[in-house]
Order: structure tokens, then sequence, then C-alpha cells
């Protein structure tokens, strides 16, 4: 799952045994693990069409959604991944974690972009309340879609405990055997999709590579499934292409170990609603360097550098700061330590039931 799937099963996973007064209906659109049956107060229903396909889209959500919500006798619905129906009026929790679509249409194929853009604000309007990740996506919908700020609840995501481990050196150098031939490496980790930047990462990467010389290998962690033109030309003319290791995902006990052994998170993507990866990097006790756009620096705060993710000259000069600068990469650890302490879960949790409380009253 990449971040609101853990959204979705974290907050779901912890709302459904605290309120076992309540019964909650999962509507899936395809066959369903019974691992998101998290309680017995919980009743799955599985849904056809699967919307595997952008022209399904509508007719799921404002058909057989909207069918199934009034047949249940549903007092509250609630979408967790910003797509919802406009055809009931049963009250409505939508939670929205960013509009980069908006910004940045270019990194969509048209017909995503124009869908996105017609239907996420009418969603929005449609909502008794929303949910949103970060201040700054709730500033960003306010002045967008021109939504009552009222309306808006913040619910910051957290992070998994399991990436809290502590490696000594030999279990370190066992991953970097593993992994990067041995050597030192950064770390990317996220969907390898345009937003996420890896091709201009790539590209800062070799710089610094052939302007300093030092032998640190690169590892990506992240599904291939939008690699595009973009990413395969950045890549065929690197110099020290041999050096990146694509990994596809990994689970998160393995990618744990993976975070625990690299140099430093190097995660800079040019939109964010929020960006787990970074308190991921900050419990492993590894140095982050992100970006200084969006919501990355309202979750970083101070234990975190940042670049400019359109400018690979700078991006490339960060890297040589965390190659080359021990005590950097000490102090960054030291305080990440600290800054993950203001995230979890839990409080993403109670967070969001707060929001579906307000919605029902």
């Amino acid at each position: 799952m990449e971040g609101i799937g853990w959204y979705g099963f974290e907050t779901l996973s912890r709302i459904v045994k605290k309120h076992p007064e309540h019964e909650f209906i999962f509507l899936f659109d395809r066959p369903y693990s019974r691992e998101f049956i998290f309680a017995p107060n919980v009743k799955g229903l599985w849904m056809p069409p699967p919307t595997r396909h952008l022209k399904l889209y509508p007719l799921w959500f404002q058909y057989a959604l909207p069918f199934m919500i009034n047949r249940s006798k549903a007092d509250l619905f609630l979408s967790i991944d910003g797509h919802s129906t406009v055809a009931t009026k049963v009250p409505t929790v939508l939670v929205i974690h960013d509009i980069y679509f908006h910004h940045h249409g270019d990194l969509l194929s048209s017909d995503w972009n124009n869908y996105l853009n017609y239907w996420t604000p009418r969603f929005a309007n449609h909502a008794e309340r929303l949910a949103t990740v970060s201040q700054y996506s709730k500033s960003d919908l306010v002045a967008s879609y021109g939504i009552d700020p009222q309306k808006i609840d913040v619910t910051p995501n957290g992070f998994n405990p399991r990436y809290a481990i502590e490696l000594n050196e030999l279990q370190k150098q066992e991953v970097r055997i593993q992994y990067s031939k041995g050597r030192p490496f950064f770390l990317f980790v996220g969907l390898i999709i345009k937003r996420k930047n890896l091709h201009r990462l790539m590209e800062a990467y070799d710089m610094f590579r052939k302007k300093t010389g030092i032998d640190i290998g690169l590892v990506v962690v992240g599904k291939r499934k939008w690699w595009d033109a973009d990413h395969e030309a950045v890549f065929s003319r690197m110099q020290f292409k041999d050096d990146v290791v694509f990994t596809d995902r990994l689970e998160p006990d393995e990618l744990s170990r993976v975070m625990a052994a690299a140099l430093a998170l190097t995660y800079v993507p040019v939109f964010e609603g929020f960006g787990i990866p970074i308190l991921e990097g900050f419990a492993a006790g590894i140095p982050v360097l992100t970006s200084n756009v969006t919501s990355m620096p309202e979750v970083g705060g101070d234990a975190a550098i940042y670049t400019n993710p359109f400018d690979t000259e700078e991006i490339a000069y960060q890297l040589e700061r965390l190659s080359s600068d021990e005590h950097l990469r000490c102090k960054l650890i030291e305080k990440g330590l600290i800054r993950k302490n203001n995230f979890s879960w839990d409080i993403t949790a109670d967070k969001l039931w707060e929001c579906l409380e307000k919605a029902h009253k």
C-alpha cells in the first residue's frame, strides 16, 4: 500500500475497535481480504464493477455507491481517498490528501487530469465535512476551491513503529551487501511517478558522483508502474547508472532494515500533501533530505534539510553535504528522533473520529 492506503488501514483499524457501539460497513469494488475486517462490528461488502479503468469511476461512485449507501440505511458515509459521490443525501466526510492535479496537470494523463479537476471540487462542496493531512493542504483547499476553513479538519499522518529499529554496524553492512554492493547508499522510497521527482534525483545523484568521486549508491524502493520517457531518458544518460539499484516494493519489515542502514533518505517530490517517508526516516534514525515546497517543511520542521526539487544542482549539493558532513548527519538524526514524537496513527485516528462526529451532529 502507498500513503493513502496506509492512512485508511491505520485509522479505520483503530476507529472500529475504539467504537464497538457502532456498526461499520466497508465497501469494496473487488474481492477483499479478511485482514481488512478489523473487528466484529465491521461488515464487508463487495460491490462491482471494479474501478480499474477511469470510465468505470462515474458508474461506481455516482450509481452503485449511492445505491448501496441508501440501501444500507447508513447514518454517515466516509471516503478516505478523495473520491466520493454527489448522489446521496447521507452526510459525507471526504478525506482529500492533496490536490496536486490542480497545480500540476502536466504530471497526469489528460483524461485523469480532466476527471480529477472536474469532480474533486464537486465532491468537496457536496461533503458535510472534509479532512486532510496537513495545514498546507487545508489552506490549498480553501484557496483553490473556496471551501470554508471551518469545514476542514487536519488529521496529520502517522508512521509505523516498526521503522524505529536500530541496526548495529554488522547488520547495516549485511544490508549494504544485499542491496548496494557493500557501499553506503542514499535511499529513495515512493511510487515511481512524475510527482515523486525521481528523474531529477537520479540526475542530481549522477552530478554528485561526477563531482565528488565519492562511492555512494542510490537504492530506489518503489513500484516502476509509471516509469516514463523522462525517467528513461535521464537514466540512460547517467554515467553511474550501474550504482542505482531498483528493489520494487518491499514489505515494511524489510524496508525498515533498508531504511535503518541508509546513509540518508533522499525524498524530494515536487508536491506532497504530507510525505510519510519523512517520518519513517526520522523513526529509522537516519538524516532526511526533502523538498522545500508544499507540506514537506511542515512535516520535517527543523529536523530535515531542504532543497528546491526543481533544481538538480541544488539537490546534488545537498547530497554532497550529507555525504561529507558527519556532524550534520548526527544533528539531523538527533532532531528527527525528537520530531517523530509529534506524530502517530493514534492521533490521526482520534482526529478523524472527531471529524466524523462533527459531521453527524
